[in-house]
């Protein structure tokens, strides 16, 4: 089995709702996300996945969050951007732009970090 790892940052501010505590109150995160992706085979050059269109899809995904206001995004309209939450949406986004890819690659895990200290990690 092969996997591949990319990370990207980015900084975004947020307040979880119905939450009883210093974070129901607007704040924010420099945010670290990491995708895992994992699989069998390579390609005709020995790649399970290029980290070039891996960071790309990150990228383009991370570029309609940063400096945002997750609260108002229609992905965290129904449910809190909690980190546990950003992790799925990470996933669910980047696993659609992946499929048709030329072997069995597909994204294991997401963890997005909102500190160096607290994570949260979606595994299908």
């Amino acid at each position: 089995m092969f996997q591949v790892t990319v990370e990207e940052k980015f900084s975004a501010g947020h307040a979880l709702r119905g939450y009883r505590g210093k974070c129901e109150n607007t704040h924010g995160h420099n945010y670290r996300v990491r995708v895992r992706v994992e699989g069998e085979h390579l390609d005709s050059v020995g790649l399970l996945f290029d980290f070039v269109h891996l960071k790309r899809i990150l990228r383009e995904l991370i570029g309609t969050l940063d400096h945002q206001f997750l609260n108002d995004l229609p992905a965290f309209a129904s449910v809190n951007p909690s980190a546990e939450n950003m992790a799925k949406f990470f996933y669910d986004e980047a696993s659609g732009q992946m499929r048709g890819n030329s072997n069995d690659a597909r994204i294991t895990s997401v963890t997005v970090w909102e500190t160096d200290e607290t994570s949260a990690t979606y595994t299908p």
